[in-house]
């Protein structure tokens, strides 16, 4: 059977192992095994046993985590899909300083020479 992993792609197992290894040393209580963790990915498996030290950092971890592609929300639809420009797929804005450049340019121009005085 072929590996289900694509080439090149991160090892979360190891990933897993090497987190474990390095709070490990930490846990006051490494024998207060409450539950356990399995991760499974392509042919490799993981069980680690979780004591409250270790679930507490994995959830720290987890919860500290920000995904790079994530550049913040629409202020226009709520969506989260802003690109590398800042540019809202689902309904066109364009946020951050050249954003408020273009908006107060096409407000400027949709007025003309009458824009309302601020």
């Amino acid at each position: 059977m072929a590996s289900t992993v694509p080439t090149g792609a991160p090892d979360p197992v190891a990933a897993l192992t090497e987190f474990v290894e390095r709070v490990a040393p930490f846990d006051p209580e490494p024998s207060a095994v409450q539950g356990t963790v399995e991760l499974r990915y392509g042919h490799a498996t993981e069980t680690v046993p979780l004591t409250p030290h270790l679930a507490g950092a994995l959830r720290e971890a987890l919860a500290r985590y920000r995904d790079p592609a994530d550049r913040g929300r629409c202020t226009n639809c709520g969506g989260h899909r802003l690109d590398e420009n800042l540019h809202c797929p689902d309904c066109g804005r364009l946020h951050g300083v050249l954003g408020a450049m273009i908006a107060e340019r096409m407000e400027r121009d949709r007025w003309g020479a009458t824009a309302p005085a601020e």
